[in-house]
């Protein structure tokens, strides 16, 4: 090919509170048109013929990552009734293998030491089985029976997280039931293993209804459980933690509202804990004959509360005190000897423990706080697995740039820890060898933002070392440090790795999330920029030799800052990106366009929010000519089947800025890669994951010009 692919353009006029676009590209809303196909499957021969030369590279990368890592392996078992529950993985096989075994055979933790299989273990589900004739498998919900003879799985074939559900008898693999299909993923059980519960989804993929179904009877004697007529409200159902009740969320991104059932019940009504009151968020955990609460009622950081297990309004939410004004309360685990609460501060992650018994709403029925020591600066830690309430530890997993991920036994009464299991990286992997700390940007209007970096302990941070900057900064999902044995193909080649911690995220509490959304979206996109100065003006990071990376949410971030700053990157990687958000957020018949407003605002109806939507979607700035200078090389992906981010979206994009750069001669590459068999997460089985992140990682090394002679 010597030109890259140019699609046909179809000026379509979309307009709006008198603003008018003519939208190019409009086309190509329709996934399934031969042409949009046609041009995907050019721009992957283009992307092909343009990466040639990197095919040694990528395979070098994806056996440097390969050698790393255990193929046959075990993850930490977990105790659950009468059996140790596990995952396991083997070598050359793509996905794993869930099963168990009995307590009686395995007094201790089951270990895969010296054996390839725990003895006298049952397979719930082979994974690997299951997917054979299936390009893409993801498993979106896998529940025990109560009893604990039978398993329900709901399995995605595609990609577009549409879950079919599969009941089988464990003890003979027998299929009993596959009647309910294109589900939500969300399963629960009755206590007496009669009646599954499972969400449905509505022609915007907005999980709005529970329905429970009888095992063993057609699909249309389904009983319809609760119906969300507010396309705001999401709803999604599970079992609580000491398995007495079905639990139904209800939610949008500032509301929520919950509804309990008890499990010995299935065929009752649920119970409203809480109405549902514009601005209060909520979450419950249903422990014993109480409710723990964690809410919004009073504190911009939530606090947690508890109250009877028959609540029925908030005004019996009893506050337990148990956290600052200046500490974000994001969850609650609770025990019957304990409660653990997950919570942000200062830019981290912690968790509090604090001892129970007695009546919890009176002073005496708490014992002291304390939480759970580290040992280590950038450490995530969060709640593991914990199926069960009667129990004396806490499972906890930690990670850092350069700590490998952790499994921990807790000790509540001792304030002991011991690690059950810690990501072993084949090869040898010393922590000390590598170098991570936090540095403090400063954003234009004098915001302090924190970024988390990490490079190996020779590499000169003088000014001339490559550098990658990742960034996402939305829904107030965090971007804490996490480790990863990809990453140190980059770190060992002298890379700095770096995360920007923008708002739109919660890394420094709920503020700093709602700083970064709405009117204030603007933040996420000069934080990440302020990032970027702060790594080269530092010296951190060689001018020129910057690159970013981005994914979803994050893709639109890039794709700002490509249009907004280009002169800051040499490279740029936006995966599954939101980059035509303005068209899809007006559109309310696509999946999440109406429940997204309370994160973006309403375009539809408010001509403010439609401008300032308008002002950074990186698609209207290109079609709308605001984009006028070069960008920095381009690594563009995607999925087929994605249903978060349409294929369109990035499809758009790319074809609106290979338009603009027909005539520029300065023009920087565009690579644009569609994986055919693939959701929003990518390919689904791992060796096809590792050689897609490797190829990625090739194109990034190839891009990012060498050190200059110093």
């Amino acid at each position: 090919m010597q030109q890259p692919p140019r699609p046909r353009r179809e000026p379509t006029r979309r307009e709006h509170h008198g603003d008018v676009l003519e939208d190019p590209y409009a086309w190509m809303a329709n996934r399934d048109d031969p042409d949009l196909l046609a041009y995907l499957e050019a721009e992957n021969a283009w992307a092909a013929e343009r990466t040639e030369h990197l095919t040694h590279l990528a395979e070098t990368i994806y056996e440097e990552f390969r050698s790393r890592i255990r193929e046959t392996d075990l993850s930490v078992p977990v105790r659950h009734d009468r059996w140790w529950y596990y995952s396991r993985t083997i070598e050359a096989e793509q996905y794993p293998v869930d099963g168990r075994v009995l307590l009686t055979d395995h007094p201790q933790r089951p270990s895969l030491e010296g054996a390839a299989v725990p003895m006298g273990e049952q397979v719930l589900l082979d994974q690997n089985a299951a997917a054979k004739g299936h390009d893409f498998f993801a498993v979106g919900a896998s529940e025990v029976s109560h009893a604990g003879d039978l398993i329900a799985y709901a399995a995605d074939l595609a990609g577009d997280e549409r879950y079919d559900v599969r009941v089988v008898r464990i003890a003979t693999g027998e299929v009993l039931d596959e009647a309910v299909r294109r589900t939500g993923g969300a399963l629960a059980w009755s206590l007496d293993g009669r009646h599954l519960f499972y969400t449905r989804l509505d022609d915007a993929w907005r999980p709005h209804q529970v329905w429970r179904h009888e095992v063993g009877t057609p699909e249309a004697r389904d009983v319809l459980v609760h119906d969300e007529p507010d396309e705001r409200f999401s709803v999604g159902v599970g079992a609580s933690r000491d398995d007495r009740h079905i639990v139904i969320a209800i939610g949008s991104r500032t509301t929520n509202e919950y509804r309990i059932l008890e499990a010995d019940d299935p065929l009752g009504t649920p119970r409203v804990v809480a109405e549902r009151r514009q601005g209060l968020e909520y979450d419950i955990e249903p422990v014993g004959e109480h409710l723990f609460v964690v809410h919004n009622a009073r504190r911009t950081n939530f606090e947690v509360a508890v109250a009877p297990i028959t609540c029925t309004s908030p005004d019996e939410w009893v506050p337990l005190e148990l956290t600052s004004q200046d500490e974000y309360v994001t969850s609650i685990d609770g025990f019957e000897d304990f409660i653990a609460v997950s919570l942000r501060r200062e830019g981290g992650t912690a968790v509090r423990v604090i001892g129970r018994s007695g009546d919890l709403t009176t002073p005496g029925g708490l014992g002291p706080a304390h939480d759970v020591e580290v040992g280590e600066p950038l450490v995530t830690i969060r709640v593991g697995s914990n199926p069960e309430t009667s129990t004396r530890t806490l499972q906890l997993v930690w990670a850092s740039l350069v700590t490998p991920r952790a499994v921990i036994d807790y000790d509540v009464a001792s304030r002991t820890s011991t690690i059950l299991k810690q990501q072993e990286v084949l090869g040898g992997h010393d922590p000390a060898d590598y170098v991570q700390r936090r540095e403090w940007a400063l954003s234009p209007e004098g915001t302090r933002v924190p970024i988390s970096l990490v490079h190996h302990k020779d590499t000169p941070l003088d000014g001339t070392a490559p550098g990658l900057l990742h960034g996402y900064g939305a829904y107030g999902i965090p971007s804490d440090p996490w480790f990863s044995v990809l990453r140190l193909s980059l770190l060992q080649r002298g890379w700095v790795f770096a995360i920007a911690h923008v708002r739109g995220g919660s890394e420094m509490g709920r503020s700093w999330y709602d700083a970064g959304k709405l009117e204030h979206k603007g933040n996420t996109f000069t934080d990440f920029v302020a990032c970027a100065d702060h790594l080269v003006a530092s010296e951190i990071v060689a001018p020129g030799r910057l690159a970013a990376e981005g994914g979803s949410a994050g893709g639109l971030l890039m794709g700002v800052v490509v249009n907004q700053a280009p002169d800051r990157f040499c490279f740029v990687h936006a995966s599954v990106p939101f980059v035509d958000a303005l068209t899809t957020i007006l559109d309310p018949s696509l999946p999440l366009s109406v429940i997204e407003w309370e994160e973006w605002g309403n375009p539809v109806q408010d001509p403010a929010a439609y401008a300032l939507m308008k002002s950074y979607s990186p698609y209207d700035s290109v079609v709308g000519g605001a984009v006028a200078g070069p960008h920095p090389t381009l690594l563009v992906t995607t999925s087929l089947h994605d249903t978060r981010v349409y294929v369109t979206e990035p499809a758009k994009w790319v074809a609106a800025l290979r338009w603009a750069d027909a005539d520029r001669r300065d023009a920087a590459p565009i690579i644009f890669r569609t994986e055919i068999a693939a959701g929003h997460g990518g390919q689904s089985g791992r060796y096809d994951q590792w050689r897609q992140w490797a190829w990625e990682t090739a194109v990034l090394l190839d891009a990012v010009p060498p050190a200059q002679p110093g």
